[in-house]
């Protein structure tokens, strides 16, 4: 099979690899479609160390091509869904209901920094009656990859966001994950959702989503805006989805006291600590919640996911901006390297 992979530093091609073979629980799926992660782009800088011809991709659907034999959630030829994040769902962080951190921190991400990716051909689903969902038929692929990450994380953030009824919310950065927080945030009952973004794409996909207001950075400091629209209260919750430690402080700033930080941003490249302004953090003392996560894995979120697409409650698809067949991945990424004609999210097709 050929698959995108890790070469070294700043380095990523086609290679060619064996199609893996499923053990008794598990599952290989034959790839129709993939989106490239930002994720991948921080692992190929070196964020995360991998060996050269490490496949990467974590966002990925396809068709059951080989089943193992106690599986029973799915079969041969089934159009299926996988989450980016594939636990175990057995050993202990699973069995306490964090399944992201399967086997240790951050152990349910097994796709590229564990063993190869799922942007090839064909690619092996660990414990798949856990982790393998069947796509409803009334479902595009496309509909169904953003159920792998994006969405996923998204609602996650939100919902660890703690976000009152009629409450308010600051969602900071509009890339595709902050992008479905601020849409989930909408889902979950916000009465206010605030973005922050200065791309003027950005602006625009953020008030589709459903953001009330875009605040702009490049046009006034964030933390003041959101004050004057909050009538100087700051946010009941704020969603740090960047992964910037100047989000992360403004976070804290614009939170109310007794509020909540909700981070899913991705701090690989911010160096070895985070600072927190103690002065907005009460000294330790303001009752303000910090709650970081990684996008849950396992079939649960993945069929309510795709029960919200079923029932139109979101469409993700605006964030698709460019299209590619898997023999211009290369391409692809690095425009995502790059953000090159202001991509969002590419669409890969086998």
């Amino acid at each position: 099979m050929k698959a995108l992979a890790f070469l070294g530093i700043d380095k990523v091609g086609i290679i060619d690899k064996p199609i893996p073979d499923p053990g008794p629980n598990d599952a290989v799926i034959k790839t129709t479609a993939s989106l490239i992660c930002t994720s991948d782009v921080h692992t190929v800088r070196g964020v995360i160390q991998i060996p050269e011809g490490r496949v990467l991709g974590h966002e990925s659907v396809g068709v059951v091509h080989q089943a193992g034999a106690n599986v029973t959630t799915c079969k041969e030829g089934d159009r299926v869904v996988v989450n980016a994040i594939t636990p175990c769902g057995k050993c202990d962080p699973c069995q306490r209901g964090i399944t992201s951190q399967c086997g240790g921190m951050l152990g349910g991400y097994k796709f590229t920094t564990q063993r190869d990716g799922n942007m090839a051909e064909y690619f092996f689903v660990n414990d798949a009656d856990y982790n393998v969902v069947v796509i409803p038929d009334d479902l595009t692929d496309e509909q169904a990859l953003y159920t792998t990450d994006m969405m996923s994380t998204g609602l996650v953030g939100a919902e660890n966001a703690e976000i009152p009824a009629g409450g308010t919310v600051a969602v900071f950065a509009q890339g595709p994950v902050g992008l479905c927080a601020t849409a989930s945030a909408r889902l979950l009952g916000a009465g206010l959702v605030i973005a922050v973004d200065s791309k003027p794409d950005r602006k625009e996909l953020a008030k589709k989503m459903g953001a009330d207001i875009v605040v702009d950075p490049t046009e006034g400091d964030a933390v003041e805006q959101i004050m004057q629209f909050t009538g100087g209260l700051g946010v009941d919750s704020a969603i740090e989805a960047l992964g910037s430690p100047v989000t992360f402080e403004n976070c804290v700033k614009a939170t109310k006291p007794g509020g909540v930080i909700s981070n899913i941003g991705y701090h690989g490249e911010a160096g070895d600590a985070l600072s927190i302004p103690l002065p907005d953090f009460g000294l330790g003392m303001g009752d303000k919640k910090i709650h970081t996560a990684l996008c849950p894995g396992g079939r649960e979120q993945v069929s309510r996911l795709l029960r919200l697409l079923q029932n139109g409650r979101i469409d993700p698809t605006p964030l698709t901006t460019h299209r590619f067949p898997f023999t211009e991945v290369e391409t692809a990424f690095t425009m995502m390297t790059t953000k090159a004609d202001n991509i969002v999210k590419p669409l890969i097709t086998f």
